[in-house]
């Protein structure tokens, strides 16, 4: 028992020696380190570094004050100087006189040169005449045959729509007519007068000159089509069905008719009579 006990008494002892000597190491480490973290916190290089940063930011609030500076002068200066530069020219910009405009001029030319026109086509003094073509050949002159084509559809007035790429007499009634052996097309006759071509009837659509003279010619029913020929003109021969040859029975031998054009076609009778 004697034994055992002291065998306690050393274990124990040994314990807070140990204890003892553990405690005492780490108080030294602490002890040990806490001066180099003072150090460190109070080391010229810190204090260095932390008042550099403060002096960039306190220059660049320098500059963006004044960068403000700047734009504030630049902005008076445009401002004031815009201010000048409106009264120099109410000071200086003359009286605007009002003209009259040039589109008032043609109308009135338009007007001379339809009533004078010595041009005539005789038969046609009831009706609105427009030699065109509806081959696509030459773009140019279908665009503008076209073009004149809407523009008498939009007035909703019937117009004898003379088409030369379906009748080849058509044409030298032109030439005849013009007294020209090479003619542009369109040409516009109204009233039997002659008008012109695409340029002068667009001309006079634009400045209202057009909608005057159109002024007594009956209107069509809006959408209305011919249900002979379709708006074409020109329908299938009676008479031959379009083949151009009739058989003469007292001869028995096929003769030309003589009823239809080159084309086998004849004028529509409901549209065109």
């Amino acid at each position: 028992m004697a034994e055992m006990e002291d065998s306690k008494a050393k274990s124990s002892s040994g314990s807070l020696f140990f204890n003892r000597s553990f405690t005492m190491n780490s108080m030294a480490a602490a002890e040990s380190n806490s001066p180099k973290f003072h150090l460190l916190l109070n080391s010229p290089s810190s204090l260095n570094r932390a008042a550099s940063i403060s002096r960039f930011y306190n220059s660049f609030d320098s500059v963006k004050g004044k960068v403000k500076k700047l734009c504030n002068l630049f902005e008076s200066a445009k401002s004031s100087s815009s201010l000048s530069n409106l009264a120099s020219t109410k000071e200086t910009s003359p009286k605007v006189v009002l003209r009259p405009s040039k589109s008032i001029a043609y109308s009135s030319s338009f007007s001379l040169s339809f009533n004078n026109s010595s041009i005539r086509l005789p038969g046609t003094e009831d009706r609105i005449v427009v030699y065109l073509t509806s081959l696509r050949g030459i773009r140019r002159t279908y665009e503008d045959c076209y073009a004149v084509k809407m523009i008498f559809r939009g007035f909703r007035v019937w117009v004898d729509e003379r088409d030369i790429s379906m009748d080849a007499a058509y044409k030298k009634e032109l030439q005849s007519v013009l007294k020209e052996k090479t003619v542009s097309l369109p040409q516009v006759f109204i009233k039997g007068k002659y008008v012109g071509g695409a340029d002068v009837i667009k001309s006079m659509f634009e400045v209202g000159e057009l909608a005057k003279i159109l002024d007594g010619f009956p209107r069509r029913q809006p959408g209305f089509v011919c249900q002979g020929c379709g708006d074409v003109r020109f329908v299938p021969c009676w008479n031959c069905s379009g083949s151009r040859k009739v058989f003469d029975e007292d001869e028995e031998l096929p003769k030309k008719c003589l009823e239809c054009n080159e084309n086998g076609l004849i004028r529509c009778p409901d549209c065109c009579s």
